[in-house]
């Protein structure tokens, strides 16, 4: 597989290391990578802007002015499917981590074989990424990428795919559910819900980003709270 792939790091001796490990994965892994470094976040924004085409970051956290945790808060508000990882010399800002969907925090000194594992990860998530929902629109067919999908609904013969965009087809909820992955929870008879997009479960609601709310079934509350934190 192809990755485009950027490391990020003040301390230029890090860099160095850590691409040097990077290169050291491609080669054993038997993936074709081209990678970039760069010592400040302010240097990753600026190429940024032309060249968006990154699958995987390596982000230290405590940089000069702009730090890590700021950077891929900037990354996230256009792209939600590059795969964010972290090194730090401390522990401090793993929880900040959840707030921009970070695959893993790597702590210095960064150990090759961690290092290796992680990458993997990512690169099975990107793969997983790849997955895609196919409905027949009046005016064709549209590719809608699974992670794109927030929560699926039917009312009648009808079932209204949430994304970025709304779909609404003639269908079955079943047909469409054959489509779908482990991402996918049936919350009761109409919604589905991808569990990546979940901010909380009540026993009644289940909260989405964006301000989303979706009805709970009775029953559901505890499969679907094993299920997201299975996933």
């Amino acid at each position: 597989m192809n990755y485009n792939i950027a490391v990020c790091d003040d301390c230029q001796p890090d860099t160095a290391y850590v691409a040097s490990l990077v290169k050291e994965w491609a080669a054993i892994s038997g993936n074709h990578i081209v990678m970039k470094e760069f010592q400040s976040a302010e240097e990753f924004l600026f190429h940024y802007e032309d060249d968006k085409k990154y699958d995987i970051l390596l982000l230290d956290i405590e940089m000069k002015q702009m730090n890590g945790v700021e950077l891929a808060k900037k990354i996230r508000m256009g792209d939600r499917e590059v795969q964010i990882i972290f090194i730090s010399g401390y522990h401090d800002y793993i929880g900040d981590g959840y707030d921009v969907e970070a695959l893993h925090y790597i702590l210095k000194p960064v150990q090759k074989e961690k290092l290796f594992a992680v990458l993997n990860r990512a690169c099975e998530k990107l793969k997983k990424n790849e997955a895609a929902l196919f409905l027949e629109l009046p005016d064709g067919m549209e590719r809608i990428p699974l992670y794109e999908i927030r929560y699926i609904e039917v009312r009648s013969n009808y079932v209204t795919v949430h994304g970025t965009k709304d779909y609404t087809v003639k269908a079955t909820l079943a047909s469409v559910e054959s489509e779908l992955d482990e991402r996918f929870f049936k919350v009761g008879r109409s919604f589905v819900v991808n569990m990546n997009y979940i901010r909380k479960i009540s026993k009644k609601e289940v909260s989405l980003e964006g301000d989303i709310f979706v009805p709970l079934s009775r029953g559901y509350y505890q499969p679907l709270n094993r299920a997201f934190i299975d996933l």
